[in-house]
């Protein structure tokens, strides 16, 4: 176990939707020395930035958040994106943290780097039992490859390095562009949007019946701040809530929490994604003591209050002073 209280911090991805509430949870407990990269001043894919932010922050615990990221279509539309910059940021930061000699890091992978017909609950061991689904293989095989370079490098150097898979994560603050969000904000923002425009249907995309797993993001930065604080095996490790939700019934709770009431029309001719994913969440129980404790739809109920307050003073910033 790690007293975190006085050690130097670095979160990258710490602006970002998870980074700001595990920083939140951090200085909770009193971290009084946390420090957030941006990209504006660190370029995570350039060595000479990473070195250059060793140099300055001189961190002794490296909690590696930063990732290239989003749903279905964006994965689709940026193969080679997702899997060179996720690749390359994580490789040279692993490899920094080493020779650097920073005391712990903590590698958050992805649920996308399961096998595409991984057995529910998805257990820790089945992670190498297949090829990944299609539409997300190379950014799961890039954060992959980070679990392999942890358990590598504490094999030959003895560095304590661990590494988290989190399923998807939801919660105020998320990425609402329908560009480049996963599920659930691309849900809120599109019954949203039906609702202020008066819209009788929706266009969703596949045919509903994929299950996915969600884990409020707060819950989220609990279960890192656990891991970093308690963890030190070269284990993987599964945080999720260990509760399955088919994609059309999560579409019609939203629907009915928005206010929409028209047609959901399933676009069939887009992919569904992986059938269904579910963590078997055991191991971070039993390691460190981390169980999920926001109800689903209270989590829900934030996230769409949080997007209609921010969508609420958009709108009323833009309109002109008389």
């Amino acid at each position: 176990m790690i007293n975190l209280t006085n050690k130097r911090i670095v979160v990258t991805g710490g602006a970002g939707f998870l980074g700001k509430h595990l920083i939140d949870r951090l200085q909770k407990a009193d971290c009084r020395n946390v420090s957030a990269p941006t990209h504006r001043d660190y370029d995570l894919t350039r060595g000479d930035a990473i070195g250059r932010l060793f140099s300055d922050e001189r961190p002794e615990v490296l909690i590696h958040l930063a990732a290239v990221v989003g749903g279905i279509g964006a994965n689709r539309e940026n193969p080679g994106r997702f899997f060179y910059e996720n690749a390359i940021m994580g490789i040279q930061l692993i490899e920094a943290a080493r020779r650097f000699g920073v005391e712990k890091t903590v590698v958050l992978g992805t649920i996308c780097a399961y096998p595409k017909f991984t057995p529910v609950p998805f257990h820790e061991d089945a992670l190498w039992d297949g090829y990944p689904e299609e539409t997300n293989a190379p950014y799961g095989l890039a954060k992959k490859m980070m679990l392999v370079q942890c358990q590598s490098y504490r094999e030959q150097y003895g560095m304590n390095a661990v590494y988290l898979l989190p399923v998807n994560l939801y919660g105020p603050g998320d990425n609402f562009d329908l560009e480049s969000s996963h599920v659930i904000p691309a849900l809120i923002r599109k019954c949203v949007e039906a609702v202020r425009l008066d819209r009788r249907e929706i266009v969703l995309w596949g045919d509903g019946s994929p299950t996915r797993e969600f884990l409020y993001v707060e819950d989220a930065a609990e279960g890192i701040f656990r891991a970093t604080e308690q963890y030190d095996k070269p284990d993987p490790i599964n945080l999720g809530s260990g509760m399955e939700v088919p994609i059309r019934d999560l579409a019609t709770t939203i629907a009915e929490m928005t206010g929409f009431n028209g047609k959901i029309i399933w676009d069939t001719s887009k992919p569904n994604g992986q059938p269904r994913r579910c963590l078997d969440v055991a191991r971070a129980e039993q390691e460190f003591k981390f169980r999920a404790t926001t109800p689903f739809d209270a989590g829900l109920r934030k996230t769409i209050d949080w997007y209609l307050q921010a969508t609420n003073q958009q709108e009323t910033a833009s309109v002109p002073a008389r």
